[in-house]
């Protein structure tokens, strides 16, 4: 399958893309989580729900998510100055 077909099936929510990929051989970067505990008001909490709906994971995830991309642009933009 090409990656455009498999961009597709997310984007249009056809199905779990999921069951494309072999996660047995998942490797996790960094060993053991930190749990961390983050208040955030209900309208917060309203709108991640709502992402986190329309891509089909859980709240966490997107929280993950969003957190890694700024972390990485934050990244980025440090090593070019």
């Amino acid at each position: 399958m090409k990656a455009s077909e498999l961009d597709k099936k997310f984007d249009d929510n056809q199905e779990e893309v999921l069951d494309y990929f072999d996660i047995s051989k998942i490797k996790m970067l960094n060993e053991e989580p930190t749990r961390v505990y983050i208040d955030f008001p209900s309208w917060m909490v309203d709108s991640l729900d709502r992402e986190a709906k329309h891509i089909g994971v859980s709240r966490q995830a997107v929280i993950k998510m969003w957190l890694a991309e700024k972390l990485q642009s934050l990244n980025s933009q440090a090593e070019v100055i």
